[in-house]
This record gives C-alpha cells, structure tokens and sequence, in this order.
C-alpha cells in the first residue's frame, strides 16, 4: 500500500514538472534567438518595417547550415540559410501584424521568436463636443465624434474649465473613444456661469485637440422625466379631465401626449408653469388613453426630458350622439311570407361613448304590427308577411342614453325600373375600386340618395353585403371609391341603389381590383351534340384561380392533326353559365376544342383539350320548309292538265318494257274459251247461255299509260279521216291486218250493249291469223282498248274491204321515237288516231241469241 502511494506521488511530481516546463516554454517562445523590428512596432499606414531574426548559436543545427524561414499569419515570406537575416515588409494593412522566424533542424521546424507590427494613423480632431447633466443632480456628461478610427490604442482626456478656473478632468484609453463622463455635478446656483471643456486625443502616432465648447448650467441640464402621473375626470365626464404628474423644482415647462390606444398618432399639448396639472377637454368617451409628460427647464435653453412612463386608462360613458347607418335585404320564401335581414353599421367611438346595444323596430303601418329586439349584434332578420307597408328603425343605447333612430321603408330594392342608374361602369384604382354612374333619366329629382353595395363574387346571397352611402346634391358626377375589406385579385358583385322616399331602382356591375389573367383555363366535361348544334358543356374556374373578374370566354377549336391556327369564338361571361352551342363544325370531322377565360389583365392558359366529332344530323326545320316548298310547286305544276299528261307521258317512257302491267287479251279470255267449247259440243242457243251466267262485277278500273315502241319501216301508215268523219279502212297483209270498229254510235239498251260485247267476244274469240272481220262491229263509245298488239282505236267508222288503202310510204315524221332506257318487247305498237279506249268505260251487257239473230 505504501509503494502504491510513492508510486502515485512520484507521477503527480512529473506530472507538475512537465506542466511546468511547458508553460514556461510557452512564457518565454524566444530561448532560441530573437526577432526585433525597426525602426518601431509602431508605424503609419503604408511606412515600411525591417524585421530581423536572430537564432542563438546553441541551438544551431550541427551537422548542416541552419535555414532561418519568416512566417506572417502562416505564410512564408522570406526563406535564409544561415543563423540571422534582416527582411524589410512593406504595404502591411491597418491593425495588428504578427511576424513569426522559425529555424529547421533534422525536418522538424521550431519557432525562434515573433513580433507584432501595428500599423494605424494618428487620431483626427475630435468633432461635435457636447455635453448634458442629467437631472439637477446629475453629473456632467460630454461625447464627441473621433472621426476615423486609428487602429491604435489612443488615450482621450476630457478637460472642463468652471468659474474662478476650478478645472474638472477624465481620461480614458480605448481604440476610438466618443464618451467620458467627468463625475461631477452643476449646481443651479451658477446657473449664469460659463463653463468650457474640450477632449484631446493622444496615440504612438500623433495627437488631436477639439475646439473648446462653452455652455451654462442652463444650456447643459436636462430634467428628469415626470412622475406620479393621474387622471381625474369631472363629474364622470368622458370628454373632460385632469392630468397630474410631478417635476423637479426648477422646470417650467411641460410636453403633453396622449392617445387612443388602437391610434398610432399622438395628439399634442404644450404647458408653460403647469405646476404639475393640466385639464384636458376633447377626449373621446368610452376610449381607452395612453398619456405621457416631458420637462423642460427654458423654454430656448437645454433640452426636453425623457418622456415619462405611459399612464394608460379608459374614461367613462356618455350618451350616443351618432345616427346608425341602417340598410336591409328583403327576400320571398313563399306566397305570403318574405325574409328581412336588417344590418347597420356601428358607431364610432367618438359617436358610440360607451358599451352599446341596439333596439330593433319593425312595424307594419296601416295595422301597427310591431316587432321588436334588443341585440349587440349589427345584423336581424325576421320573416314577416308580405302584404302590407313596413318600416324599419334602429337606435343605439348605453348606460347614460340612447341616439337618434334611424328609420327605413322595407320596399322592392329593384322595383322601380325608372330609379335605376344608368352607365354603371367600375375600374381598379391602386387598391380600391372606382364605381361611377348617371342618376336615372326621368326620375332623377326624385333621388334623396344612392347605396353603393359590393359582395364577394362567390357568396352566397344570404350574407349580407357590405355598402357605403353616396348624397345626391351633384348629379353630374355621382362616384363611389370601395376601399373598405377590398381584396386583389378578387371579383366583386357592385350594385348601386337609387332610394326615393318609398321607391328603389338599381343596377349592377361586376368590378375587381388590380385584376391578373386567370391561373387555368374552364375544364370541358361533356360536347354533345342536339338538332343541329355542337353543346360544349364546363365547370367554372375555382374562385382562387380566376385573379380578378373574368369578362369573356373563348372557346378554341381546329382539326384533328391539321397545321392551320385554331378557330376560336368569343361569348362573354354570364354568371353562372356552364354551357353553349357551336353551330359552324362541318359533319364527319374530327375536332379537338379547348377554352380560355380573359379577364382586364389578360388570357387565362387553356385548359383541357376533347375530342369531337359530329354526326351531321339533318336540319328538319329546313328539310320541312323545303319539303312544302317543293310540294307546293310540284301540286301547282300539275294543276295544269298540259303539264300533267306531259310528265305522265315523259315517267311512261321511262318505264322498262316488262314493268308493265299486261293488258288482258279478250281473245284468250276463259270466257271465249267457254264459250266456242258450248257452241260446238251443245250447240245451245246464246241467249239460254247468257242466262245461265251471273253479272259479273265491274273490275277494278286500269289506267293504262302509253308506251312508245319502236316503229319497224314495214309498218303503213293507216289513214285518218277528220274528226266526225269516221276512219277509212285499207287493205292489209295478212300480218298487218287488223280489225277495226266502226264509229260510235249512241248509247242504246242494256240488251244493245249485251249484243254488241258477246258479238265482240265472239268475234275476237274465233279470231286467227288468217281471218278477216267479216262485218263491223258496234261498240259503246270509249277512249281505247289495249291488248298485246297495240291499241284499238275508238271514234273511226268501218272499213270498207273493197276499199283502197293509201299508199304505203315510210313517213319519218310519224314514226314513235322510243324514249324508255329498257329493251322493248317484240310486240309492235299499233298506230293509231282519235280518242283512246280505257277498260273503266267499257260497259258489257248481254242480250238473247234471238235478239242478236234479228239485229
């Protein structure tokens, strides 16, 4: 244990002993040499300095000659082989510099000694020397400008001159200097007396003096602040108290302040021999005060005191003696019951004087109804019936009394169209919005005032706007500047009300202030397309994104992957309007539209682009029109007989050969067939056949339209006699030979008829190729009948077969030209003339065989 203890004592010994070695090593760094400087440590600015290093010769290197390296602030500067050099610096900077020599041995470098340059310049005069006694107990106090700063350490001296030449002194030593207090105190007893004092400034490098300052006691003393400052008010008054403070003994005047604490202005009050009291008279009642009080000892000499602590302090309540400035809004809920809200503004301290709340009156004229309430609130609102006239008032109430009301007739805000302004315009000024307008045209005498009121772009209806009121007394130039709660960047519903006794008109305008072009453009979310317009469909812009009112919309539009610029329309903007019809895309294109909005700044960037591409559906208003329009013309047209039977004749030509209907052969009919088969297998006599059939029903009436077929050259030309002279017949070959009837004779019996139609059948049922008509036959008068090889010609008389037919010839100018685009039949046409037999006037009757034989 003992030789743990020795152990422990003998460390702490070399522990000390090398501590100790240290330090003084670090006391005295220059064992090794020394470092000196010429021609001083002190020198001015841009002077040159020699700065010489010496190393001792026991601690030169042995083996090697020593080299010797200078450093300033860790730099090399100048490298010497050798155990001493001399180096002369130049342009060393203002302040300290510091110069280290440092010898090498065996690579480890050891530092011989340093020296420290301080450059500087000499002190400036000093400059503005003054001096204050704080208090009349204070002590004398004087500060001065050095001027420049020296960079040297300088010793000013303050020297101050009394009556009967007692001389006052300080000193102080500091780089640059400008206050020294000289402890000791003027007495007012030599208030008269003149006391001078002047500073002197002393460095390495030279000296400065400032010029002398004279002052009395009265010149230099400055008064403590007051004190002990109160209020008394007279008689509970709000408007009217007494101030008090103290002060030394020998101030004479006084400096009041005071103000609302919510004011950044002061009001001031000058006192001269306050004695410590001063009646204030304007103060606003119900207001909290802030007051404060300065000394001063002369009115032209020395100065004004600090000013004291603030007294801070409400007075009392007085009667209101302001008017409330009262508007409302009035809106249908149903039939018979509407929505008043009554809003007015509050009073101003200096009119309010004390803590208020409002009695609310709404009474119905004729019937006295009365509704009343008693709020702090600004704002009321009732529902009420809606016959009737209403009134509106509102006073304001405190503790010493209650104001003037204000009185209001709940009427239609809009309902007199005459009252309302016209040439309502807004425009941004600074930060306010400039509103003007004209009083209305023929109403304008009538006008006892105008309400400007402004709302948010995006509130609701149900909040209640803000308003300010406008006189009538100059109709030519009525304006209102809205600075009240007025954002940037942000639009404003602006109406402007003209009030009469019991009537109101207004007017709107939309209005902003320092307006900036929309942040986005409207998003498109449908393009639909209904009759015959494009409806392009958007969401507005947030209200945050829109900087100010926006007057217009454009909706941009171009072909899909087309070159050309787009095509835009401008429509202008219409709260809260979401949609609009293009009617100028072409059917079957692809279309891409986008939207922008513009506001007085500027074009908002576009926004979403969609596609579309219209269908092209019919205009049916105009297919309609042109429908009738072409109907009418069509049913005029063939009103004309003329006109008709041409396009009847012109369709027919047109019509394919195997379109047409075939026209029954008699020949061929079943009827004949039966017929010759009874005649020759029973030999019965017609009339009993006749009998034995039934009438048969009229068919159905066949217009038959004509057909022109191509004529073959071999045809001849048949003969036509003039109308009522019957038809000459001509011989024929046996291919062309052709049986005709005679001309019509009158319309006889029904047995008549009967004969003539079997004499017919039975004629076209035996006819053959080879057969010729052995005597004419009778029919009733009809227009013509066709059958398979032509027409039969009605109107002509019988032919004669010993007659001479007319000579064949190829007349071209009788020939049909075919008009039909189809290939015709191989049946010819046969050439005819007169009128035309149609089935619906051909009557058949039958008659007895008896009757027949005897005809």
């Amino acid at each position: 244990m003992a030789h743990t203890d020795r152990e422990c004592l003998l460390a702490l010994i070399f522990l000390f002993m090398w501590l100790l070695s240290r330090e003084t090593a670090l006391i005295d760094p220059c064992k090794r040499g020394s470092v000196t400087v010429q021609p001083s440590p002190t020198i001015p600015l841009g002077a040159a300095a020699n700065i010489s290093c010496s190393l001792n010769s026991k601690y030169g290197c042995s083996h090697h000659e020593d080299q010797l390296t200078l450093f300033k602030s860790e730099k090399i500067i100048h490298v010497h082989q050798g155990q001493a050099f001399t180096f002369q610096v130049t342009d060393l900077p203002l302040d300290k510099n510091v110069f280290v020599c440092k010898t090498k041995c065996n690579a480890v470098p050891k530092v011989v000694c340093g020296v420290q340059v301080s450059v500087g310049v000499p002190p400036e005069q000093p400059q503005n020397l003054s001096c204050v006694q704080t208090g009349e107990n204070g002590t004398v106090a004087c500060t001065w400008d050095p001027g420049r700063d020296t960079h040297l350490q300088t010793t000013y001296t303050l020297q101050l001159t009394g009556p009967n030449n007692e001389i006052f002194q300080a000193r102080n030593s500091c780089q640059n200097c400008s206050h020294l207090d000289l402890r000791s105190t003027l007495t007012p007893e030599f208030a008269d007396s003149k006391y001078t004092v002047s500073v002197t400034a002393v460095n390495d490098l030279g000296n400065s003096s400032s010029f002398p300052f004279t002052f009395t006691f009265l010149d230099i003393v400055r008064p403590l602040p007051p004190w002990d400052i109160r209020i008394n008010f007279l008689n509970d008054s709000g408007s009217r108290g007494i101030l008090q403070w103290k002060d030394e003994g020998h101030v004479v005047f006084n400096q009041l302040r005071y103000r609302p604490l919510n004011s950044t202005s002061w009001n001031m009050v000058y006192a001269a021999n306050a004695k410590g009291k001063y009646l204030l008279q304007d103060l606003t009642p119900f207001t909290e005060y802030e007051f404060q009080i300065s000394s001063k000892l002369h009115l032209s000499k020395g100065s004004w005191s600090e000013w004291s602590e603030s007294l801070k302090t409400q007075t009392p309540e007085e009667a209101p003696n302001g008017t409330l400035d009262l508007w409302y809004m009035k809106q249908n809920i149903s039939y018979n019951r509407q929505n008043i809200s009554l809003s007015w503004k509050r009073l101003s301290p200096s009119e309010a004087r004390g803590k208020i709340t409002y009695q609310v009156t709404l009474q119905e004229v004729i019937n006295k109804t009365t509704l009343r309430n008693t709020t702090e609130d600004t704002s009321w609102t009732v529902v009420i019936p809606r016959t009737g006239a209403w009134t509106a008032s509102v006073s304001a109430t405190n503790s010493k009394g209650t104001s003037a009301p204000a009185r209001i007739s709940i009427v239609d805000l809009c309902g007199a169209g005459l009252l309302a302004p016209y040439q309502v315009s807004s425009k941004s000024e600074n930060r306010d919005i400039m509103v003007t307008w004209q009083p209305p045209r023929k109403a304008a005498s009538a006008v006892r005032e105008y309400i400007v009121e402004w709302r948010h772009q995006g509130e609701s209806n149900k909040k209640f706007p803000q308003w300010l009121r406008v006189p009538h007394y100059n109709h030519s130039n009525l304006s209102a500047l809205i600075s009240e709660n007025i954002d940037p960047d942000v639009c404003y519903e602006i109406k402007v009300h003209a009030l009469s006794e019991d009537q109101r008109g207004c007017s709107s305008i939309w209005g902003d202030s320092r307006p900036k072009a929309p942040l986005s453009g409207p998003h498109i979310i449908a393009v639909t397309e209904k009759e015959e317009s494009i409806f392009l469909s958007w969401t507005p812009i947030p209200a945050q994104e829109q900087m100010g009112c926006i007057l217009h919309y454009r909706i941009y539009w171009k072909e899909r992957d087309s070159p050309e610029k787009p095509v835009h329309c401008e429509i202008p903007y219409r709260h809260p309007q979401n949609s609009y019809p293009i009617s100028s895309l072409q059917p079957g294109v692809t279309y891409v539209l986008w939207m922008t909005a513009l506001t007085a700044a500027g074009e908002s960037p576009q926004g979403n682009e969609r596609e579309f591409c219209p269908q092209g559906k019919a205009n049916w208003k105009a297919f309609v029109v042109t429908s009738i329009f072409i109907a009418i013309i069509i049913v005029g047209i063939f009103s004309i007989r003329y006109f008709r039977q041409k396009t009847f004749a012109f369709l027919s030509a047109l019509r394919p050969a195997w379109y047409s209907r075939t026209i029954p052969d008699p020949a061929n009919s079943t009827w004949v067939k039966k017929y010759a088969s009874v005649e020759e297998k029973t030999q019965l006599p017609m009339d009993s056949l006749l009998m034995t059939w039934h009438t048969p029903e009229e068919p159905e009436p066949l217009i038959i339209n004509e057909v022109l077929y191509q004529m073959i050259p071999v045809i001849r030309k048949p003969y036509c006699s003039k109308r009522g002279h019957g038809f000459q017949s001509y011989s024929a070959s046996k291919e062309d030979t052709i049986y005709i009837a005679s001309s019509p004779q009158p319309t006889g019996t029904l047995k008549a008829e009967t004969r003539q139609i079997v004499n017919l059948y039975k004629v076209l049922g035996s006819r053959d190729p080879d057969s010729k008509l052995a005597s004419p036959l009778t029919i009733t008068p009809v227009d013509y009948l066709p059958s398979h090889e032509g027409y039969l010609p009605s109107n002509i008389e019988d032919l004669s077969p010993n007659e001479a037919p007319p000579t064949d010839s190829f007349d071209l100018e009788h020939q049909h030209i075919p008009l039909s685009i189809f290939a015709s039949s191989t049946l010819r046409p046969l050439t005819f003339c007169g009128e035309r037999l149609t089935l619906d006037r051909l009557k058949m009757g039958y008659d007895s065989p008896m009757t027949n034989n005897e005809a």
